[in-house]
C-alpha cells in the first residue's frame, strides 16, 4: 500500500493525532447516521400502523361524520410520513417514481396560458435558434369559488446549425409535479384551519365550484404542505424563545384513539411574545395529556417572565428559574362572577380596586417600558396595597368556604405572581393576549369535532401557528400561504426568518 506523500513528510506523533481525528470523525458520522436511522425506523413503524389502519381489516364501526373524518386524518397523516421518510432517506437512496396517472383536467374550466421562454435564444456557436415545439404542464389553481387552469408553456428552441435545444426550467413547486397551484394550497389549508372545515365538506364545496377534488387527494395535500412548513415553524418557535416575556395557555381538545373505538382528552398549548412587545407572534403545541412536562420540553433551557395562571404544570418551571407573572383578569373574573350571581357588596368593592388598576395600564398601553414600570410603581403600587389590606381584613370576617372567601383566598395566595407587572414595564397585567389567541381554536373544535391522531394535532397546531400569527400581523393568511409556499422551494434555509409572519414582505409581482 502506497503511503501519500503528504502523510510520509508526517512525524509518528502527527500521524497518531492525526488517526484520533480521523477516528472521532468516523464515531460522530456512525452516531449521526443511527440517529438517522432510528428516525426512519420510527417513521416506518408509524407508517406500517396508518397502512394496517388503511387496507387492514377494522372491526370498529364509526358515525359516517367520524369515519370520514378519520380517513382524512389517516391520508394526511399516511402522506406526511412518505414525505419525511423520503427527505430522510434522499441522500442514501434515492427515490424512482413511476409517473402517477392523471386525469385530464376538465376542459370547461377557463385557461390562463403563462408562457416560459429561455432568457436567450442566440446559439453559443453563433447560428440562430428556431422554435419548433412547446411542452405543456396543466396546474388547478382556485380563488373563492371559481376554478381555472393555469397553462405552463415552455418553448423548445433549436439551433439549425449545431442541433443545440433550449427552453426554460421548469418552476419550483412544494409538490413536485403536482398539479395544484400554490393558490389552491393555500386555499385548502386556509379553509381547514382557519375555517375549520372537514375535508369531505371542502370536497363538497369544490364540486360546486366546477371540479370535486377527492378527499383522499386534498388530505395527501395537507399532510405534504404539514412537512413543507415545518422549518418555518421552527424558526418562529426559535425566535419566540428570545424574547424575556411570554405568555402561555392550554385548551383541551378531543383526540381520537382508534384502538378503543372513541376520544381522549388531549392538549392545545399556546405560546406567545409578551403583549407589550412591538413583535406579534403565537405558536402553538399538541401534546397528548396537559402534564406540565410538555411545557417544559417547549420551553427547554429558556428562563424569562412566564404570564399564565395558577394551573400546577407550570410550577416545575417556576421552580426551576423561570419568573412566574400571575393574569388580573383571573382574580377579577372570580369578583365579577360573584358580584353578577349574588349582587355581592364585598365584590363590588373588589372589582372598584380591579377597574383603578385597569385604567391606569389603558393610559400606558403606548409609553416605554421605563416609564409604564415608573408610572405603575408610582400609581399601581398604593392601590394595591390598599386592596391587599381590605382583603386581608374582610377575610377574617368571611366564613370559610363561602364564595367571597374563595374568590379572596385565589387573590391573596397569588398576590406575588400576580403584582409582579410592577417590578418589569415589560409585563402585562393580565393574560388576555394569550387567551384572544386560544379562543378561535376552541370555536373551530365544534367544527371538527376531533383530532384523528397525535400527528394530525401537531400537523394543525404547526399551520394554525402560521395562520394566527399571519392575522397578528395584518395579513391575510390565504395571501401569505400562497406567497410563502410560492417561494420556499427556492429560498435559502439560511434565510428562513424573511417568511415569517412579522419579517414577511409579499414579493413583487
Amino acid at each position: 500500500m502506497m503511503i501519500p506523500a503528504a502523510l510520509d513528510q508526517l512525524s509518528p506523533d502527527e500521524l497518531r493525532q492525526l488517526l484520533v481525528q480521523s477516528h472521532a470523525a468516523l464515531q460522530l458520522k456512525e452516531q449521526e447516521l443511527r440517529q438517522r436511522q432510528h428516525k426512519i425506523d420510527l417513521l416506518t413503524f408509524e407508517l406500517a400502523y396508518y397502512k394496517r389502519q388503511r387496507y387492514g381489516a377494522k372491526a370498529e364501526q364509526w358515525p359516517e361524520e367520524q369515519r370520514l373524518l378519520f380517513a382524512e386524518t389517516r391520508e394526511t397523516d399516511l402522506t406526511a410520513l412518505t414525505e419525511e421518510l423520503s427527505r430522510l432517506s434522499a441522500p442514501e437512496t434515492p427515490r424512482t417514481l413511476s409517473p402517477a396517472r392523471r386525469h385530464p383536467l376538465p376542459a370547461h374550466l377557463p385557461r390562463t396560458d403563462i408562457h416560459h421562454e429561455p432568457d436567450s435564444t442566440h446559439c453559443p456557436c453563433g447560428g440562430s435558434m428556431q422554435r419548433i415545439g412547446e411542452d405543456v404542464a396543466e396546474k388547478l389553481d382556485y380563488t373563492p369559488g371559481v376554478f381555472t387552469v393555469e397553462r405552463h408553456i415552455r418553448g423548445k428552441w433549436v439551433c439549425r446549425t449545431c442541433d443545440t435545444l433550449r427552453q426554460a426550467p421548469v418552476p419550483a413547486h412544494v409538490i413536485d409535479k403536482g398539479i395544484p397551484t400554490t393558490g389552491l394550497l393555500a386555499q385548502v389549508l386556509v379553509a381547514k384551519y382557519q375555517d375549520h372545515l372537514p375535508l369531505y365538506r371542502l370536497e363538497g364545496i369544490f364540486g360546486r365550484a366546477g371540479h370535486a377534488i377527492p378527499q383522499s387527494t386534498l388530505a395527501q395535500w395537507v399532510g405534504q404542505m404539514g412537512v413543507v412548513l415545518q422549518p418555518l415553524v421552527e424558526a418562529l418557535k426559535a425566535e419566540l424563545l428570545t424574547y424575556s416575556v411570554l405568555h402561555a395557555d392550554e385548551t383541551p381538545v378531543a383526540m381520537l384513539d382508534p384502538g378503543a373505538g372513541k376520544t381522549r382528552r388531549a392538549y392545545l398549548w399556546s405560546y406567545s411574545i409578551g403583549a407589550l412587545e412591538p413583535v406579534r407572534a403565537v405558536v402553538y403545541d399538541f401534546a397528548e395529556s396537559r402534564a406540565g412536562r410538555h411545557a417544559q420540553v417547549f420551553l427547554d433551557h429558556w428562563r424569562g417572565t412566564l404570564v399564565c395562571d395558577d394551573y400546577a404544570g407550570y410550577k416545575a418551571l417556576i421552580a426551576d428559574g423561570v419568573t412566574e407573572a400571575g393574569c388580573m383578569a383571573h382574580a377579577r373574573r372570580k369578583f365579577f362572577e360573584l358580584h353578577t350571581s349574588h349582587q355581592s357588596q364585598l365584590a363590588a368593592v373588589a372589582l372598584g380596586y380591579f377597574q383603578r388598576l385597569y385604567a391606569l395600564e389603558g393610559l400606558l398601553a403606548e409609553v416605554s417600558a421605563e416609564e409604564r414600570q415608573s408610572q405603575r410603581q408610582a400609581h399601581a403600587t398604593p392601590v394595591l396595597s390598599e386592596f391587599h389590606d381590605w382583603l386581608m381584613t374582610q377575610r377574617l370576617r368571611v366564613p370559610p368556604g363561602s364564595g367571597t372567601a374563595r374568590a379572596m383566598d385565589y387573590t391573596l395566595k397569588r398576590w406575588q405572581a400576580l403584582t409582579q407587572y410592577l417590578r418589569d414595564g415589560q409585563v402585562p397585567i393580565d393574560n388576555n393576549w394569550i387567551e384572544n389567541q386560544i379562543r378561535p381554536i376552541a370555536l373551530g373544535r365544534k367544527n371538527w369535532l376531533f383530532a384523528g391522531s397525535l400527528r394530525a394535532g401537531q400537523r394543525a397546531a404547526a399551520i394554525m401557528t402560521l395562520i394566527q400569527s399571519a392575522r397578528l400581523n395584518g395579513h391575510d393568511p390565504y395571501a401569505y400561504l400562497k406567497d410563502v409556499l410560492t417561494r420556499l422551494p427556492t429560498h435559502p434555509n439560511s434565510q428562513i426568518k424573511e417568511l415569517l409572519p412579522h419579517y414577511w414582505c409579499p414579493s413583487a409581482a
